[in-house]
């Protein structure tokens, strides 16, 4: 064997060292990420000036294009692992033909999806909401699929500038993205007038839709062009002329297909919980959507963190460096958990202040609360599990976690949300519990199997 072929083999890195690169790694993806839930969270409060009716309507139908994100979200993972491997082992070159095949995916994917979103009203219908619910929501989720294929452009750029350690980009076009996001609400939701004369007429929840559609393609637009130009655009190959990486969409495909069904699970789940509330009534899904909302906002520290432990778990791979996985999986889950204490903490120490960012309505109000508060600390083993699952995507182990996580989220939280919010009458706060018991299990999981695998030999997907 050649010295060219001789697999790598790096001196251990030092516990500091890994933590600095993962919080310098995870930084901007916890700001890129949370921007994604920030503009969310935006749309949700301001529809909710607009009335708890608007705030039903968003809700329900923003919970289908979120599993349906996340599941093409997991489709594209493939694009993070394989050049996070490839720049840890020394082959930056093959990161643009990854980018390219990713971008081809992301594409397909996201008409895909746009024509799914079309059939909102009968989605909606099928699943049992009343025929005004129904009909506001899948109004919303026709308009959300539009910015559907812009949402997985951009997710393509973003993964590859994180499996190159450049994730910087992302997170200053996300915050811009919110910017833009912000403005056009103010046009759209209340509608905008000069004098007595009306310029655009209020659209409510669709509005918020519109504007956050219009934000998604930007966003996908200026991803491309900022890694069309960047500097080491040549040390990438990131415009051709670089190596060919062998079955590259069959690489990401391998990858992907069990990592968007994991993701999907988990989050289909969480839209069950939705729906459920749906069931309860309109004050209690708006109560619901308000407190997934800020669980969804702190557990973006969580991927942040765990995307950021799955790069360097993928470079440590690349490099052979079994101690390095290890270090790089306990440094994440050591950071996931204080960062889960403080912020989970907020939802008991200030529930009447974050919710009243959202709504004004008492009631409504009041059914999320009751879901923070079981929140609090289900946050922990949350954030645990995202962790883990990001660090065995690293390693390449994909189809164990999604068969994990539809275990944890399938067989116990969503029949034990069920039995808790009706049978035992808790509501809202039942539900929350019921996820509460998923993400303990995803974590006991999770934490078994990377065990295991740190006992075989590394292996590049």
């Amino acid at each position: 064997m050649s010295q060219a072929q001789q697999p790598l083999v790096a001196a251990p890195l030092t516990l500091g060292h890994h933590i600095w690169q993962t919080l310098k790694l995870a930084g901007p993806v916890v700001v890129a990420r949370s921007g994604v839930l920030i503009m969310m969270a935006v749309d949700t409060a301001m529809t909710g000036s607009a009335g708890g009716d608007e705030l039903a309507y968003f809700g329900l139908g923003l919970s289908p294009t979120i599993a349906l994100t996340l599941l093409g979200l997991g489709f594209l993972l493939g694009v993070t692992v394989l050049t996070s491997q490839a720049d840890g082992a020394g082959e930056p070159a093959r990161a643009g033909h990854i980018w390219h095949v990713g971008m081809g995916h992301a594409v397909v994917v996201g008409i895909l999806f746009a024509g799914i979103c079309q059939f909102g009203i009968t989605i909606l219908g099928a699943f049992g909401q009343a025929p005004d619910l129904a009909e506001g929501a899948g109004r919303v989720m026709h308009m959300l699929g539009w910015g559907l294929p812009a949402v997985l452009i951009f997710v393509a750029c973003s993964f590859f500038l994180e499996g190159v350690s450049r994730p910087v980009a992302g997170m200053i076009i996300m915050l811009g993205a919110n910017v833009l996001n912000l403005g056009l609400n103010w046009v759209f939701i209340q509608g905008t007038t000069v004098g007595d004369t009306v310029i655009v007429a209020a659209m409510g929840a669709e509005g918020a839709a519109l504007a956050t559609t219009i934000a998604r393609w930007v966003t996908a637009f200026v991803a491309i062009g900022y890694i069309w130009f960047m500097s080491s655009r040549d040390v990438y190959c990131v415009r051709g002329g670089g190596p060919v990486v062998p079955d590259v969409g069959k690489r990401i495909r391998a990858i992907g297909y069990p990592m968007g069904l994991g993701m999907f699970i988990e989050t289909a789940a969480f839209m069950a919980m939705t729906q459920m509330a749906g069931y309860l009534g309109k004050a209690e899904v708006a109560g619901y959507q308000i407190a997934h909302n800020l669980v969804a906002l702190v557990f973006m520290s969580a991927i942040g963190i765990g995307a950021a432990t799955g790069v360097r778990v993928g470079n440590a791979v690349g490099r052979n460096d079994v101690t390095g996985v290890r270090l790089a999986g306990l440094t994440g889950i050591g950071l996931v958990v204080m960062a889960m204490i403080m912020l989970g903490g907020c939802f008991i120490l200030i529930p009447e202040f974050l919710t009243g960012l959202y709504t004004p309505d008492r009631a409504v109000a009041a059914t999320a609360i009751a879901a923070l508060a079981v929140a609090s600390s289900m946050m922990i083993f949350d954030g645990s599990q995202g962790v883990l699952v990001n660090a065995l995507r690293g390693l390449g182990d994909v189809w164990f976690p999604m068969a994990g996580q539809f275990v944890a989220f399938w067989l116990v939280a969503t029949p034990l949300a069920w039995y808790l919010a009706f049978d035992m009458g808790l509501g809202t706060a039942g539900l929350m519990g019921g996820i509460y018991a998923g993400c303990v299990m995803a974590t006991l999981i999770a934490a078994f199997r990377f065990r295991h695998m740190l006992r075989r030999p590394l292996r590049r997907s």
